[in-house]
């Protein structure tokens, strides 16, 4: 999985090794050890840095032998949040790379390094923004809508036994709902939107979000649909 230091990549990584899942996690940062979790430190936003690392051994070696394996493509990044104009080329460079290219890059990666595998499941952590259009956001909506239609169209032609997924996960209490309250409204119109949605008590927990997040991800109906709301599920394992 990969963004597995705070917020919801903190607690899925947390609810998987709960629940006796080896954990192979990518991130610039590092959490603290944990048996069964294995950290690799590594900016997913440096697709240079990532095709080396990909190109190396450790993935297919961590997958060696595995009849089940899952990936989280949970890392990503809500800026620049700005008008077009005012985004800058790097900012722009930076988002796709980490917010697209990183979870296509890990996706095939793991298919290729898994053969033997009877059973692959991906993950992309998808988000409303990426069907619903916000002033401020055309970076996150664009890039994320880019997942849900990756696994639409990866859905087609993956090899038998392996379903993807992207699942928007809710609103959660996360740093990146702190960093949205902070944006001014200049940048940001419908900031008073989720500034309502805090005081009224309306953001998940990353926990319950992780649990159910999660329970999908190991459940049967996983990869029945390509494109799935966490809010809208009736999750059954």
């Amino acid at each position: 999985m990969t963004g597995h230091t705070h917020g919801l990549g903190a607690a899925l990584a947390a609810g998987l090794l709960q629940r006796g899942v080896q954990v192979l996690a990518l991130s610039r940062g590092r959490a603290p050890e944990h048996a069964g979790l294995t950290q690799v430190a590594l900016d997913l936003s440096d697709s240079a840095a990532l095709a080396t690392w990909l190109n190396g051994d450790a993935l297919r070696d961590f997958l060696a032998g595995a009849g089940q394996v899952m990936l989280i493509n949970n890392a990503g990044t809500l800026g620049p949040v700005k008008p077009p104009g005012r985004q800058s080329a790097p900012a722009l460079a930076q988002a796709v790379a980490l917010n697209v290219a990183a979870p296509l890059m890990l996706t095939d990666a793991l298919i290729a390094a898994s053969p033997d595998a009877h059973d692959r499941r991906i993950a992309h952590v998808s988000s409303g923004a990426a069907r619903t259009p916000y002033a401020g956001w055309s970076v996150y909506c664009a890039t994320k809508a880019a997942l849900d239609q990756h696994a639409r169209a990866a859905a087609l032609d993956a090899p038998a036994g392996c379903r993807i997924v992207s699942v928007a996960p809710g609103v959660i209490d996360t740093a990146m709902q702190a960093q949205i309250r902070a944006t001014p409204d200049s940048d940001f119109p419908n900031r008073a939107r989720f500034e309502a949605l805090q005081l009224d008590g309306a953001l998940w927990p990353p926990a319950e979000a992780a649990a159910r997040f999660i329970d999908h991800l190991l459940s049967p109906q996983f990869g029945d649909e390509a494109v799935v709301d966490l809010r809208n599920l009736d999750v059954r394992r």
